[in-house]
């Protein structure tokens, strides 16, 4: 078998190739190739794969290539026949989407366009990869696969616009697509600008937490925390198991608050609430995100990380451990 990962330098997309390449779930697949096809952005510039040990294993093939050109896939599949692709491809910066939407708009929704063009006919399965900030904030309950999108931010608009995508070509031009929408990750190779990555990087360093707080809201932000390796794993059994079309949820059954989170680091790294520097609340900052794992628990998935405070400390750890790392993406 053979595994076209696009975005396979980032964050989740390298951790996936880890998983594939040696992880004993995945050894029955006899995994021959795994391509990442990568346009090596700034987010990809932690070499995680390198970091990880996996560039010499032979069965690893890095392509430099924007997805938005669709003569890099399609050279990719007339080189190797990918049977399986996943698409983890994205700008995924909420503030850097504020700012300037147009690296949103482009990879997520026409890169996405392109390599659903160039694999409808030759891949037997799609896994795109897209978020639980499809859906919006919800107050109450949690969000089930058929429940209406509501992004209320440029980067989930531009996610929720891909997911148009691959329904169109999955149901006019015979794309073999699955969907999966995750909740926020964390764990290693994490670039350092997302909430964990950054305020521990921060703390090791010695410096405050930027965290978003107001009068009427300090820190009362929710998010379902969802460990990198259990979405690896959910993602490569929805692709086993799921049908063509299908949408499937991946929470992470674990809710806190940012300042609940907040004060978890501070613990391990014996500070006190002095080290928060409170920063205004950015724009379309939704309050709770919560996602609805029944439909993937009812196919038969089963986490290994739901211990959040012992996942927390072992990842803590593994920054401190890694300096060399991050210290240069800080920079």
């Amino acid at each position: 078998m053979k595994v076209l990962v696009t975005g396979g330098s980032g964050f989740i997309g390298s951790n996936f190739i880890r998983y594939l390449l040696t992880s004993s779930e995945t050894k029955q697949a006899g995994i021959e190739k795994v391509i990442n096809l990568d346009l090596q952005t700034y987010a990809g510039q932690g070499r995680n794969i390198e970091h990880m040990g996996l560039d010499k294993d032979p069965r690893y093939v890095l392509v430099q290539g924007d997805i938005c050109d669709p003569y890099a896939s399609l050279d990719i599949f007339q080189k190797y026949s990918p049977d399986l692709l996943f698409n983890f491809a994205a700008e995924s910066h909420v503030d850097n989407s504020l700012s300037d939407n147009s690296p949103f708009l482009r990879t997520n929704i026409e890169g996405t366009r392109a390599l659903a063009f160039t694999a409808a006919k030759r891949v037997k399965r799609f896994v795109h990869i897209s978020t639980d900030e499809v859906y919006g904030s919800i107050k109450d309950g949690s969000f089930v696969e058929t429940s209406p999108l509501s992004p209320s931010n440029p980067y989930a608009q531009t996610k929720a616009s891909a997911e148009g995508v691959i329904m169109e070509y999955t149901t006019s031009r015979g794309l073999p697509a699955v969907i999966t929408r995750s909740a926020n990750n964390y764990g290693p190779y994490q670039f350092p600008e997302k909430l964990l990555p950054l305020f521990i990087t921060n703390l090791v360093n010695g410096q405050p937490v930027p965290l978003m707080w107001s009068k009427e809201n300090p820190g009362l932000n929710v998010r379902d925390w969802l460990h990198v390796e259990d979405n690896c794993r959910a993602i490569w059994y929805v692709s086993k198991k799921a049908n063509t079309g299908d949408v499937y949820n991946i929470p992470g059954d674990n809710e806190r608050t940012n300042i609940e989170m907040t004060r978890m680091l501070l613990s391990h790294f014996g500070v006190g609430e002095d080290m928060i520097k409170k920063s205004e609340h950015r724009k379309a900052h939704d309050f709770r995100y919560s996602i609805s794992g029944d439909k993937l628990k009812s196919l038969g998935f089963e986490y290994k990380h739901l211990n959040l405070n012992s996942e927390v400390n072992a990842l803590c750890s593994w920054y401190e451990q890694n300096p060399s790392w991050w210290g240069p993406l800080k920079k």
